[in-house]
């Protein structure tokens, strides 16, 4: 029997979780340390599993399937595809940079209400959501996805609600109502969504009788399970809800902002970078897998949905005053052009899209850390606040322009290729539709520069006046990720080499190929 290195993946954060929830109180240094040991440890196996997929192999690798609830005909069935590797890959990346920028963020702190923060339970919580999102793109059993989906909204309630911004320690009454306000909000939304899920999953094993994802998937390509059209609809519908949800989608969005704002800057970093990836990541896998002619009939209405999450997401963060909601807008516009590019149905497109995953994961991973770090000093997420700041902190005003640059997909950087490849495959099917989601490049570059204008430029202000510059510990965080933006804005092709197969499976499935040019190109 070879060895589970799937189920040790994901394994392996579940047993740091425990390991850093059991650290006496006192020991509040060892609990970090054993947290990022855990971390560290997780991207070694991450980057096994990477280096021991065969993109050129089967399209399920690494596979493990055990009895789990037979009645039920559950098993426990893990596999991955390389868009899974590319997640995983990011996933195990970014928590170390989560920890080790979270350092001081769940030390205890003595307020008014005498609120203790136990920061043995921030750790054990960040790796309990990371072995969560690892299995979630692991299974190719239905109901054990579903299980894992649900389960993570229970550790990054307690990381909204209970570790919340310092930035609010002022008004620490009022911060904590907040704080409640998105938890629960972020808790509801996506319940909502898990139990209408919950009603397709149980629908679907009505249908095929089994939740094996490569079962069913192969039951409907020979035709062994033929799906009456308003069933496979209504199947659909049940999970692309809950997958818009966790996105998030227009008109599904709403709990995002409130969560990011309230949220430290490396548990929002969690969120939208890692959780988040989960819902747009499903879609590929289940959706477009499961439920192929649904998926085609229901593609103008989702295209519709991500225009107006790019222009809307887009917008709204224009008009932002406060950082950490104006990078939440940002994201929302963002998973526009995800979910654009996986339902533009070309293999640019949905390339792009898994490719726009992985990029934006590390865009907004640098962005969002580089401002926690400028909101730790200040004390304040007002943009208003801010003023000259790169006159006395250049490198973290140099770290927060790349950072940004990126967001804004800047030729060079690693969004660039991800947002192009979706444009150009949404281009060749959907022209109209290509043509308004440009107009999300141009206000990313207002809201951006503007940003960057008003905090790190101009007159010093007196509050920033002493503001100390990145330190060495800042630095291990981003300097990093910058690199990889720039390295994979350069060179994309380890990425792309990785995920184009699975993306021609997908293709594949829902029975599309790409338009021929209507120029061809000349001999």
């Amino acid at each position: 029997m070879s060895f589970p290195l799937l189920t040790a993946t994901a394994a392996l954060p579940a047993v740091g979780a425990i390991a850093t929830a059991a650290v006496p109180a006192a020991r509040r240094t060892a609990a970090k340390w054993l947290a990022l040991f855990f971390s560290l440890a997780t991207l070694v196996l991450a980057v096994v599993v990477a280096v021991r997929f065969d993109p050129d192999g089967d399209r399920y690798q690494l596979t493990e399937s055990r009895a789990w609830i037979s009645d039920f005909g559950v098993r426990y069935e893990l596999g991955v595809d390389g868009i899974g590797v590319a997640l995983i890959a990011l996933t195990a990346l970014l928590i170390p940079f989560i920890i080790l920028a979270g350092w001081h963020d769940a030390d205890p702190l003595e307020t008014k209400s005498s609120r203790w923060r136990p920061t043995q339970g921030f750790f054990a919580l960040i790796l309990a959501v990371e072995a969560m999102v690892i299995i979630s793109f692991e299974a190719t059993d239905v109901f054990l996805f579903y299980i894992f989906f649900e389960a993570m909204l229970i550790p990054m309630y307690f990381l909204i609600g209970g570790f919340g911004d310092r930035a609010h320690a002022g008004s620490d009454e009022k911060a904590s109502a907040q704080r409640s306000y998105a938890a629960v909000k972020f808790l509801l939304y996506n319940l909502v969504g898990g139990l209408i899920m919950l009603a397709a999953v149980i629908g679907l094993y009505v249908v095929a009788g089994n939740f094996s994802l490569q079962e069913i998937a192969e039951a409907r390509a020979n035709g062994s399970l033929d799906m009456a059209t308003n069933t496979e609809r209504l199947l659909f519908l049940g999970f692309f809800f809950a997958f818009a949800v966790k996105a998030p989608l227009w008109p599904l969005h709403t709990w995002l902002p409130n969560a990011m704002g309230e949220a430290t800057a490396p548990v929002a970093v969690l969120i939208t970078a890692v959780v988040d990836k989960v819902g747009t990541f499903a879609m590929l896998r289940f959706c477009l897998q499961l439920f192929p002619e649904a998926s085609k009939w229901a593609t103008p209405a989702i295209l519709v949905l991500a225009l107006i999450s790019i222009i809307y997401g887009a917008l709204l963060a224009v008009g932002q005053r406060d950082i950490k909601r104006l990078v939440a807008y940002a994201s929302i516009s963002h998973f526009g052009f995800i979910i654009l590019g996986i339902f533009a149905m070309t293999s640019q497109g949905q390339s792009g899209a898994t490719l726009y995953m992985v990029n934006h994961g590390l865009s907004t991973a640098a962005l969002m850390l580089v401002a926690g770090f400028l909101i730790s000093r200040r004390g304040s997420r007002l943009i208003a606040d801010y003023g000259g700041v790169q006159k006395v902190a250049p490198v973290l005003a140099g770290t927060f322009l790349i950072g940004g640059l990126a967001t804004l997909s800047l030729p060079g950087l690693a969004p660039f290729v991800s947002e192009f490849l979706v444009l150009v495959g949404t281009f060749a099917r959907y022209p109209a539709v290509g043509i308004i989601a440009t107009f999300g490049i141009v206000l990313a570059a207002l809201y951006i520069l503007v940003l960057y204008q008003r905090t790190m430029t101009g007159p010093v202000k007196p509050e920033v006046a002493s503001m100390p510059d990145l330190k060495v510990r800042e630095l291990a965080v981003v300097a990093p990720l910058i690199a990889l933006l720039i390295v994979l804005g350069v060179y994309p092709k380890p990425v792309t080499e990785l995920v184009n197969p699975a993306v021609k499976h997908t293709m594949s499935d829902v029975q599309k190929k790409d338009p021929k040019p209507e120029v061809e190109a000349a001999k």
